[in-house]
């Protein structure tokens, strides 16, 4: 009796994990919780993490004459004003529930568009890896622009394969929202039949954007994005950092990690890392430029289009933070994605990136917000975990580099086999 139960039992609760109302009951779980854990904020008026940086701007206006010590600088593209100023609504004391709210629906859009018609299937276990995700990595993506961004890409990820116009739209809005999403849209212009219109997409939009920001008087502080960052140096939590963190545990030649008030941030200072935070840009222009030439050698040896974008995408995007000097934890939001919506195109082939971004995401977890603090008093358990967390980020860059230039060898493998 016990053996049939034990055997009986494990296969339901396999079948209701399949259905795709079980994730919705496991979205509602979640987002259910975080809405609880930020009450403990909200209800008292309070912000969580950049929120409170966002409801100041969504207060003060885009980039007011007089900063007064009070704000730093507006560092997003313009079209960021639109959810950081429609969170304020309903007044600054409940600007984080709307902006929790914005994000929910958001979230909830790209779950309809992961489950239904053609994915209903396969995008089931995908979207259960991205509710696991979010487990870890809520309290940052559900404060930061970043949760604004993220369903709006996997919806044109998801989109791209066969309406690719549609995907440059999406992909170019949310870069106008934040920068990043431009490391997704490079390899779809790459891969895609249609890369001309998918250029004059973009273009579109910029043109629009340029428009209503000229209308609305902020052209000249459209561009502001690039230049309010300052003269910042190498971040904390950045990949390259990490020599400079283990100097600042053993106190050597006087390293240190500090806050650079200015931009509210927490870098590292020590020999060479005024050199490093100098050499980070062309490093990055250097790591995009290679990435695009490997996107463009595989498709020239007759490389499978989407799944070529989609591991292009994953190796530009894992670019973007291995050589970028800012190194935030919320940029790992980036990355999710570009894992769902390779899941859901061949589970098989992207398990092993799910499993290291999953691993990524439960040590930022470790380290914001758990462990911050300590980490920037330089305690060597927290130095440890966060350099687990960027080696794992390097292989992540490795296989992904690894496996486009495979497609490239493979696809021209197989006519010479013949």
């Amino acid at each position: 009796m016990v053996s049939v139960r034990s055997t009986v039992l494990p296969a339901r609760v396999v079948d209701w994990f399949a259905r795709p109302s079980s994730v919705w009951w496991g979205f509602a779980v979640i987002h259910l919780y975080f809405l609880g854990w930020m009450a403990s904020f909200f209800l008292n008026g309070d912000t969580f993490s950049d929120t409170e940086q966002y409801r100041q701007w969504a207060m003060d206006g885009y980039n007011p004459d007089s900063l007064d010590g009070k704000i730093s600088p507006w560092v997003y593209p313009v079209l960021a004003q639109i959810p950081i100023f429609l969170a304020n609504i309903a007044g600054p004391s409940l600007y984080l529930l709307c902006w929790f709210l914005i994000i929910t629906a958001l979230n909830a859009v790209g779950l309809t568009f992961l489950t239904r018609g053609p994915r209903k299937v396969k995008g089931i276990a995908p979207a259960w890896w991205w509710l696991f995700f979010t487990v870890f990595m809520g309290y940052l993506s559900f404060a930061r622009v970043e949760g604004i961004t993220a369903p709006i890409v996997l919806i044109a990820l998801l989109y791209a394969a066969e309406r690719p116009v549609v995907a440059g739209i999406l992909l170019s809005v949310a870069t106008w929202l934040k920068v990043w999403p431009a490391a997704v849209l490079v390899p779809i212009v790459i891969a895609s039949r249609k890369r001309i219109q998918v250029l004059a997409s973009g273009v579109a939009v910029t043109a629009v954007v340029g428009l209503g920001t000229y209308l609305s008087g902020g052209l000249p502080h459209i561009m502001d994005f690039l230049t309010n960052q300052g003269e910042r140096g190498m971040q904390l939590e950045a990949t390259f950092s990490t020599p400079w963190v283990w100097l600042s545990v053993f106190n050597i030649a006087g390293s240190k990690m500090a806050d650079n008030t200015a931009i509210n941030s927490t870098e590292v200072y020590g020999p060479g890392a005024d050199v490093a935070a100098f050499l980070m840009q062309p490093l990055l222009i250097l790591a995009a430029v290679v990435a695009a030439v490997l996107l463009v050698r595989a498709l020239n040896r007759g490389a499978e289009r989407e799944e070529l974008f989609l591991e292009g995408a994953l190796m530009m995007t894992t670019a973007f933070i291995v050589f970028n000097k800012v190194g935030s934890p919320q940029f790992i939001v980036w990355l999710a994605p570009v894992i769902i919506a390779g899941l859901t195109h061949d589970w098989d082939r992207w398990k092993v990136p799910a499993a290291l971004l999953m691993g990524i995401a439960v040590t930022t977890f470790v380290i914001y917000p758990l462990f911050y603090t300590p980490l920037i008093h330089a305690h060597p358990v927290m130095a440890a975990i966060l350099t687990t967390r960027n080696v794992l980020l390097v292989v992540l860059l490795w296989w992904s580099v690894k496996r486009t230039a495979e497609l490239g060898r493979k696809s021209q493998a197989v006519p010479q086999a013949a």
